[in-house]
């Protein structure tokens, strides 16, 4: 008998969790820095046309 008083008694003592949203939106900052390096060769003919013909591009 005292043992099930005993067990009655935990079980109103259990802990409760609440989860509820947060009141304002989750702001995430992102610091990105890009940077792009573009190395181009050109071939012998391909260089002397095009500075002949400067109005190609």
């Amino acid at each position: 008998m005292k043992r099930m008083i005993a067990m009655g008694l935990l079980g109103w003592t259990t802990a409760c969790v609440n989860v509820s949203a947060p009141d304002k939106p989750i702001e995430i900052n992102l610091n990105i820095k890009v940077t792009q390096e573009v190395v181009y060769r050109l071939d012998g003919d391909a260089k002397a046309l095009i500075q002949s013909n400067p109005g190609i591009f």
